[in-house]
């Protein structure tokens, strides 16, 4: 490919999203999703319950979400957002792929991570092809789990991050345009036990906000500048990166 002075292109230049939502279990990362412009959902696990977005039949396996893909990228539809429902369950099946397709000499040593990692680009490149080809936000959905994290520069210690092998992971966080940590507001009440005793108690009031940036509690980024938190909703969450 030849460049040049005309090729230089100035200013912000926003494409569909790419997010990776997580958070902890009934914390209504779907319903989010589905309140994404024209959805369609590619799922590895069955949490669409009540809701009745558009959706793939429950893939079993990793050329199942391969070809929802190609569906999506071949044939015309109206769709504008396709959500992985979850990331974490779509990792289960790319593990059991990789053990059947490699002996155990060929995973040995951490290689069967790297395999796994290499799958994970396959699969988001393929993603990027929607998003590039045909205009599609992408959006994935995994779960959270409290791990413990070594930085260097300090003590350990404890936080929220994707319920997704390290490697994986970090392939992720590195694709998507913002990794989110979705969660309730709580706060610390005091409560009386006695004359001489208080005890402290974490409430939550029902409220769910979505974490955007990171903190010693939770793993986060975005590259919009978003602020610190947002209500869960997805007109909040358009309206602040279209800001």
């Amino acid at each position: 490919m030849a460049f040049d002075i005309s090729s230089i292109t100035r200013g912000p230049r926003l494409m569909p999203q790419r997010i990776m939502v997580f958070g902890p279990h009934g914390v209504g990362k779907t319903t989010l999703a589905a309140q994404a412009p024209s959805p369609i959902f590619i799922q590895t696990e069955d949490g669409l319950g009540q809701l009745e977005s558009p959706a793939f039949p429950l893939a079993s396996s990793v050329q199942d979400v391969m070809d929802a893909i190609n569906t999506l990228y071949s044939e015309e539809h109206e769709f504008k957002t396709v959500v992985l429902d979850s990331a974490d369950w779509l990792d289960n099946l790319i593990q059991a792929q990789i053990k059947a397709d490699y002996d155990e000499k060929a995973r040995a040593y951490g290689k069967d991570a790297l395999l796994c990692a290499e799958q994970w680009l396959l699969i988001l490149n393929w993603l990027n092809a929607l998003r590039r080809d045909r205009g599609m936000s992408v959006i994935l959905l995994a779960h959270a789990e409290i791990k413990r994290y070594d930085p260097p520069d300090s003590d350990s210690y404890e936080r929220y991050q994707p319920k997704i092998p390290s490697k994986s992971s970090a392939v992720i966080q590195e694709w998507a345009d913002a990794v989110l940590f979705a969660n309730f507001k709580t706060f610390v009440k005091a409560e009386a036990v006695t004359q001489q005793k208080t005890v402290k108690k974490a409430v939550s009031g029902g409220e769910r906000l979505l974490h955007t940036g990171e903190k010693p509690a939770y793993l986060a980024k975005n590259r919009y500048a978003l602020p610190d938190t947002l209500p869960m909703s997805w007109t909040a969450l358009e309206a602040a990166i279209a800001g």
